[in-house]
């Protein structure tokens, strides 16, 4: 362990043992430990991985990432995981009679719920397909109004991202453990007020001729500006000779166009 990533544990400790809410000096020494950039209604996080990444474990990220800012943002009452365990686990099984009753009955039986699970896993599915057949340097996720104009904007930047495969790469769970560790430590989504139930638009970059038929093209896709966004980015330090995804579509990238997700993601408060 380097010096930096020592400081980050003995920062990580004291924020555990204070409490951000009551200790903002912590917070800002969190905040300048995880490579957060912030300016007004913009916050900027940095995760730098010490080896190559697969595609597999970049699809990863994304869907990891569109689960925890859904539920970050109140769009879900659980985070996802929590909430296929509780939905497709019988009630009978559960130890606590009250929590039974209120998530078992509630959630089993909620129409909302049953769509808003089976649309994230169809779109998880259709995120595995795209990984598979195109680089993916940038993600964007829009929460209320519409892609021309959201409220907000969260994007996954991947574009100095390094693709391996399985043997020479970084094992997709520790990868997993950094990128939450660094948005933890940034404490991004604390000064948020609490907002009503949103629209979710997914939209992906790849390449115009990738073969994928779910996802809608557009071609003339300008990205938006709005009132408060948040950027994880996503590199390899790696030194070795394998390109950086926006060195390896540098001499295509004119034919990198958007895709949107044909499926606007509604969610629900129980």
């Amino acid at each position: 362990m380097d010096a930096a990533d020592r400081q980050k544990d003995v920062c990580l400790q004291t924020l555990e043992l204070t409490g951000s809410s009551d200790h903002p000096p912590v917070v800002l020494a969190c905040r300048k430990l995880s490579g957060v950039q912030q300016s007004e209604g913009c916050c900027s996080v940095s995760v730098a991985f010490s080896g190559l990444v697969t595609q597999e474990s970049c699809c990863r990220f994304t869907c990891e990432l569109l689960k925890h800012v859904l539920y970050q943002r109140q769009q879900l009452p659980l985070p996802y995981d929590q909430l296929v365990y509780f939905y497709q686990r019988p009630c009978q099984q559960q130890a606590d009679e009250l929590f039974q009753k209120r998530w078992c009955t509630n959630l089993a039986e909620s129409k909302k719920c049953q769509r808003i699970l089976a649309e994230l896993e169809q779109l998880f599915g259709h995120l595995e397909t795209l990984f598979s057949l195109t680089l993916v340097p940038r993600v964007l996720l829009l929460l209320g109004g519409n892609t021309v104009c959201p409220r907000e904007l969260y994007e996954v930047n991947m574009e100095g991202i390094k693709v391996g495969n399985g043997e020479q790469s970084l094992k997709t769970s520790f990868c997993m453990q950094k990128i939450f560790r660094t948005l933890f430590l940034a404490d991004v989504f604390s000064d948020l007020q609490s907002p009503a139930i949103m629209g979710a638009m997914l939209l992906v970059q790849g390449h115009r001729d990738c073969g994928i038929d779910w996802f809608r093209p557009k071609l003339a896709y300008k990205e938006p500006s709005c009132s408060r966004r948040l950027a994880i980015n996503l590199s390899c330090c790696d030194m070795t000779l394998a390109p950086a995804l926006h060195e390896a579509a540098a001499s295509t990238f004119q034919d990198y166009i958007w895709f949107q997700a044909p499926v606007t993601l509604k969610g629900f408060h129980e």
